[in-house]
């Protein structure tokens, strides 16, 4: 993954881009990762994602760090729910399952 310095001058968007290189780094590790470590650092992402202002270098930043993008997308959930998760597949699995369903219910009298 490149993720590479952002065009701001703003240092707590550096911050936040240090840490969640760093969190790839550990996630990515072939050597097992201690959990002290890893929680501290995703707990200093999110603490620097939460004082970043919304806008593209943030995008840019969490489009470049699926691990970055998934801190962001939990210390947002009481706003927004899921807001990164990818909305096709969400609603194609709730038809499904709701398909799924309809299905059940006009199978299951025909047997009884």
């Amino acid at each position: 993954m490149n993720l590479t310095q952002p065009k701001t001058g703003s240092s707590t968007l550096t911050t936040a881009l240090t840490l969640a290189q760093l969190l790839e780094h550990l996630e990515r590790s072939p050597a097992r990762v201690n959990p002290g470590q890893y929680r501290l650092v995703a707990e200093r992402l999110a603490r620097a994602l939460a004082d970043v202002t919304p806008g593209a270098p943030l995008q840019a930043l969490l489009d470049a760090s699926p691990a970055a993008a998934e801190v962001y997308e939990n210390i947002n959930y009481q706003h927004a729910g899921l807001c990164r998760s990818p909305l096709d597949a969400a609603l194609s699995a709730e038809v499904r399952a709701r398909d799924a369903i309809e299905h059940a219910r006009r199978v299951a009298p025909a047997q009884g």
